[in-house]
């Protein structure tokens, strides 16, 4: 596997796709990162680290479906793009953060001081690696 975080992004995209409740994927410490900002965001409902084998971590990620009628639910992340890539690396400045879709996404920025969305990297003043964009 080349990219890591790429394969967590695709894990969660196909499951959300495909109705799961919940996505599980081997664990280090950016994944969780973004994990977290996503619940932070209403994104994601909870997650939990197991250990399946000694040394060896996984995140269980519960996916979060919003409730459209009696039987329509609809899925919390509606699409979800990797920005910076294995063969290009993306880096923004403060300025160069733009909201996504009007407010609604969640762009998704590996910091000096972890990894924060677009809106609190540009509050803080902050750039870095422009990870992905989730809406």
């Amino acid at each position: 596997m080349l990219d890591p975080i790429s394969d967590m992004l695709t894990r969660i995209r196909n499951a959300q796709k495909a109705g799961k409740k919940e996505v599980s994927f081997p664990a280090s410490k950016l994944k969780l990162a973004i994990i977290s900002v996503l619940k932070e965001h209403g994104f994601v409902s909870e997650w939990k680290e197991k250990e399946v084998k000694k040394g060896i971590n996984y995140l269980r990620v519960f996916l979060k479906y919003n409730q459209i009628s009696r039987k329509i639910k609809e899925p919390a992340i509606k699409g979800i793009d990797r920005v910076s890539k294995e063969g290009k690396r993306v880096y923004v400045r403060k300025n160069d953060i733009h909201k996504i879709k009007s407010g609604y996404g969640l762009a998704l920025i590996s910091t000096s001081r972890g990894v924060l969305s677009g809106e609190d990297a540009r509050k803080k003043g902050l750039g870095g690696e422009y990870i992905c964009k989730v809406w």
